[in-house]
């Protein structure tokens, strides 16, 4: 069903209605992070890593699209975008972003284990750290495949060994339902080889103070240990 041009999904699992509610609370700060996170921080090169690889004016869903911010991002750089996120906090902010001039950017709510869209219908896909916040990561990937046309683009970004956030799922240690799966980048690029999906590029986002001298001589796998985020570009 819709309320005020919000898409709001039922049947979501206990797992889910945990993680919406935790990116509700979060929505304020994040909103006060994302343009610089997005503009000048840990965020700033997966615009252009995207565009080295996907056409203008073509078809993209920003699954896990937050306040909106990185969907207009690429909106700006030519592409059509929706946005979905399962906060309807974040939704409400990426509402308040989009005017009605900008007649292809929107923005839905939905849980993505369970979108209402047709198979294909979307070009190409980004998803930077969403897919760790589903309950079975492997599942979640099978249903965005689904979304994308043969021979499309998906974009995903994973949190590398480095990252802060990642102490969300610390406190699985202790046996507690941590409500998000971080996982290693090259555990995502396994997972993604295993469904048939193809590396076609990818690229890594390090914090202050590794330098690019640091990283020529490394292999990927190095490289990755070190990467806050690991940026991979997959084709269905």
């Amino acid at each position: 069903m819709k309320m005020k041009g919000v898409l709001i999904m039922t049947n979501q699992s206990k797992w889910h209605v945990e993680a919406q509610k935790q990116w509700n609370d979060k929505a304020s700060f994040w909103h006060a992070n994302s343009r610089q996170m997005w503009d000048e921080g840990s965020r700033k090169t997966i615009i252009p890593f995207f565009e080295k690889y996907v056409p203008k004016g073509e078809r993209v869903l920003d699954l896990g699209c937050g306040d909106g911010y990185g969907s207009y991002k690429l909106w700006q750089a030519g592409y059509y975008v929706t946005g979905v996120d399962l906060s309807e906090e974040m939704i409400a902010l990426c509402q308040e972003r989009a005017s009605g001039e900008m007649e292809q950017l929107n923005f839905q709510q939905g849980d993505m284990m369970n979108l209402a869209f047709k198979d294909g219908e979307f070009d190409h896909l980004m998803a930077i750290n969403s897919i760790e916040w589903t309950e079975t990561p492997a599942n979640a990937l099978k249903e965005l495949m689904r979304l994308v046309k043969p021979g499309g683009y998906m974009c995903f970004g994973i949190l590398g060994p480095t990252a802060g956030p990642r102490a969300n799922s610390y406190r699985r240690i202790y046996g507690e339902d941590v409500i998000c799966n971080t996982m290693m980048p090259w555990e995502f690029q396994k997972l993604a080889g295993e469904l048939g999906l193809s590396v076609v590029g990818s690229e890594g986002v390090y914090k202050q103070g590794v330098h690019q001298q640091h990283l020529d001589s490394l292999s990927e796998e190095l490289r990755q240990a070190l990467s806050f985020m690991w940026l991979l570009m997959l084709k269905k």
